[in-house]
This record gives C-alpha cells, sequence and structure tokens, in this order.
C-alpha cells in the first residue's frame, strides 16, 4: 500500500500540527467573515433606512428630491438598477422592515451592488471624503425604493469587499503562525526523534556479547523509560546467552569424554567389520555434536570477520574433497577478496559441497564475481528435490525420504547450519531444480 506524507516523526507532527492550524483558520475566517457581514449590514442598513425615511417625509410634505446631490436621495421615473447586477437580499428585508416600523409602506425594494472604477465620472463628482470612501469600499450598494405613484427614491452607499481583507489577514496570520509554530514543532520533533534513531541503531545492530555501551538516556520521559528498558534488555539476554554457552559447554564436555572412552574400549573387540561400524557410528555421533553445538552458538561466533580471498578459501574446500577421493570440478577462480568468518564460511561451503557428494557422482563448483558481492554455485547430477520441497530442507533434523535414502547418513543439520552461517554473513542461500535433473546450491555474498 502506498503511504502519502511524511515518515518522520518530526514531518508527521508537522503535518498534523499544520493541518490544526488550518482547520483552526479556517473556522477563524468563517466566524470573522460572518461577524464582519453582521456589521457591515448594520452599518449600511441604518444610514439607508434613515434617508429613505426622511426621503418619505420630504415627498409627503410636496417638496422636490431632484437636485439633490450625489450621495443623497434622488427620485427617478423608473427602477434604475440593471437586472444583471447582483441583489442582496438581506438588505432589502432590512430596509422593508426599518420602513415599516416608522409607518412607511413603500413599494418594491431593489439593491444592486458594480464595482467602483477611480475613472467613473461620478467619481471626480463627489466630494474627496465621498470619493475616497467610495473607492476604498471598492464596490456601491445601489439602493431603489418604489414610492407609489411618484416614481423610486434611489441613493448610492460604499459597499466594503471585506472578504478581500479577510482572506488577506488569514494569509498573514496563517505565515507567522506557520513560521513560529511549526519551526517550534520541528525542533521538538528532531529532540524526540534524535534518541529514538539512536535506539533504532543500537538495537539494529545488537549482537550479544559485543561489549557495546549502553544507550544514552535521553529525551522526553517516556523515550528514556523505553532506552532504559532496552538497556536492561540486552544485558538480560547477553546474560541468558552467556548462560546458555556454558550449558552447551558443559554438555559438550559430558558427552565427548563416553564417546571418547567408548572409542578405546572398541578397539578390543576382535572382529574388524563390527569395529569399522561402531568407529563410524561413533564418528557419525561426534561429528552431529559438533553440528549441534555450531548451530546453537552460531549468533555469537568468536571467529571475528577479517578480510580473506574467497577464491582462495573455496578451491581449498574443493581440494579437500578431492583429497578423499570425491569427483569435485572447478574452474580456476580470479582473486575475489570479501570480509567474512573464514572458517565458517569454509564450514557453509563444504556442507554444500558434502551434500552433493553423497547423492552424485560428479559436483561441479563456480565462483562469480557480482555487483554487490559473490556468487558461489555447488551443481550436481544428483536425484533433486521435489519443488514443494526445496524451502523445508533447510529447516533443522529435516530429511527427505523419497529422494534422499537413510543410508547416505546425516540428521539434516548440515543445510541448515549453512544457512544459518550465510545468513549471519549477510548474504542468502538457495536451493533450485536443474534442468536435465540435479540440484543447484548458490549461496549469495555482499560486500561490506
Amino acid at each position: 500500500m502506498v503511504r502519502f506524507g511524511p515518515r518522520s516523526l518530526p514531518g508527521q507532527l508537522a503535518l498534523l500540527v499544520a493541518i490544526a492550524l488550518f482547520l483552526a483558520q479556517a473556522i477563524n475566517f468563517g466566524l470573522l467573515l460572518r461577524e464582519r457581514s453582521k456589521l457591515r449590514l448594520a452599518g449600511t442598513t441604518g444610514p439607508t433606512v434613515t434617508r429613505l425615511i426622511d426621503a418619505f417625509e420630504r415627498l409627503g410634505s410636496g417638496r422636490p428630491l431632484s437636485d439633490r446631490p450625489r450621495g443623497r436621495v434622488r427620485l427617478v421615473p423608473g427602477n434604475p438598477i440593471p437586472r444583471e447586477l447582483p441583489r442582496v437580499e438581506d438588505i432589502e428585508s432590512a430596509i422593508r422592515s426599518g420602513l415599516a416600523e416608522a409607518g412607511v409602506s413603500p413599494g418594491r425594494i431593489v439593491t444592486g451592488v458594480r464595482p467602483v472604477s477611480p475613472n467613473d465620472p461620478r467619481i471626480m463628482r463627489m466630494r474627496p471624503d465621498q470619493a475616497r470612501r467610495f473607492l476604498h469600499s471598492g464596490a456601491e450598494l445601489v439602493v431603489a425604493v418604489e414610492a407609489p405613484k411618484r416614481g423610486w427614491l434611489t441613493l448610492s452607499v460604499p459597499w466594503p469587499r471585506t472578504e478581500r481583507g479577510l482572506v488577506a489577514q488569514l494569509a498573514a496570520q496563517t505565515l507567522i503562525l506557520y513560521g513560529i509554530v511549526l519551526l517550534a514543532v520541528l525542533w521538538i520533533g528532531h529532540r524526540i526523534a534524535r534518541p529514538l534513531r539512536a535506539l533504532a541503531a543500537a538495537a539494529h545492530d545488537f549482537h550479544p556479547g559485543d561489549n557495546a555501551p549502553p544507550v544514552e538516556e535521553q529525551g522526553p520521559s517516556d523515550v528514556r523509560a523505553v532506552i532504559a528498558a532496552y538497556n536492561a534488555l540486552s544485558k538480560r539476554v547477553t546474560a541468558m546467552l552467556d548462560e546458555k554457552d556454558r550449558m552447551l559447554g558443559a554438555i559438550g564436555h559430558d558427552l565427548r569424554t563416553p564417546l571418547a572412552a567408548l572409542r578405546v574400549r572398541i578397539e578390543s573387540v576382535e572382529d574388524d567389520t563390527d569395529r569399522a561400524k561402531m568407529a563410524d557410528t561413533i564418528d557419525e555421533m561426534n561429528r552431529t555434536l559438533d553440528d549441534i553445538l555450531s548451530l546453537a552458538r552460531l549468533g555469537r561466533p568468536s571467529e571475528p570477520p577479517v578480510e580473506v580471498d574467497l577464491a582462495a578459501l573455496v578451491d581449498a574446500v574443493v581440494e579437500d574433497f578431492r583429497d578423499l577421493g570425491h569427483d569435485v570440478t572447478a574452474e580456476e577462480f580470479p582473486r575475489l577478496p570479501m570480509r567474512l568468518r573464514p572458517a565458517l564460511m569454509r564450514r557453509a561451503v563444504r556442507n554444500l559441497i558434502e551434500n552433493a557428494v553423497k547423492y552424485a557422482a560428479d559436483v561441479e563448483v563456480t565462483l562469480n564475481p557480482t555487483p554487490k558481492g559473490a556468487r558461489i554455485e555447488v551443481l550436481d547430477r544428483g536425484p533433486g528435490v521435489p519443488p514443494d520441497k526445496l524451502a523445508a530442507v533447510f529447516a533443522p533434523f529435516t530429511r527427505l525420504e523419497s529422494s534422499r535414502n537413510r543410508e547416505t547418513g546425516g540428521i539434516g543439520l548440515g543445510l541448515a547450519l549453512a544457512r544459518a552461517i550465510v545468513e549471519e554473513a549477510g548474504g542468502t542461500i538457495a536451493l533450485a531444480n536443474r534442468d536435465g535433473g540435479g540440484l543447484v546450491a548458490t549461496i549469495e555474498l555482499r560486500r561490506k
């Protein structure tokens, strides 16, 4: 699933605060706009109603209105407001209510809003204060009230565009708030995230027994509590593994002692065949014990990583099998320096070749450099492995009866130990069936 937005803690905090500020500013804008609209309605309706009442009184007393100056009420024969101008129905209702309270019964009431241009000839005829008021508002509200049987009373008043000022005000406030609040949030977020990043790095690089210093407890109390819990946990894990290593050492010693005694005792067996079988059994028990102890201790190897020539290492393992009379072929490998634990990697390669020579007459070993490291392949023409069992054979004590019989020996730890060694080195290991029969075991190693 694709995630949108920042992934870091400071980024997510800043995004959350930014959204909250935007919503707060939007609500604030709506409330301010509503209050400004009410104030504009009240500020426009009151003077307009007063002027219209005065005009109706003048009409009733017979005084003419035709010579009134601009900004005052004028009497015209027809409705002067074009239909295309936007109407303000709230103003129309308020004017009708105000006139009714004064006992005036007008006919139709029509309003219209039109923009004001500095080049408008009417502005030139106004007084300077009136012209400034109209130009500052940006628009004028034209009101026309029908006086039955007399004509239409009309006047113009400034109509402020409150939205423009509010938008600018809101934008300025938002920028200021974002500049102050978001910088503070980012700073706090980075202070909180710094110890968390250190904790994540320590957990990623944690290896029991490497004597790494504890992670420094810093940041808020909750973060310090998490770091303290991690430090205590790492100590407990190291102590448990130390105890396990001591227990395994004791078990290995206690088992090897009677096996060595048995090896001495079988020398008294007269039958050569029985003595050979007993010796093979004891050797198999020793190899099994070595595999079990190696697999259990793999997480805490005593051998440090060093720079080795992987080609020489693989070639030495191949030569060992040739000396034992096995048909293992390999081309001359180019020099390939890698940083790894040589004894463990030698054992992983030996386990793969040993697994192959048990079930095939000839085995081929290849070593090739890759852009990120090296690839080792052990190929045979044996019976292969069912496709649905290729992953299962890496599990400890797993044997495939249908293709690998028990006469070949082993208890199913060779591949498990090889995978553990390769993964501990940061690589991968896989099995695949070959075209025409057989199996290919591939080790992919990465340079460190």
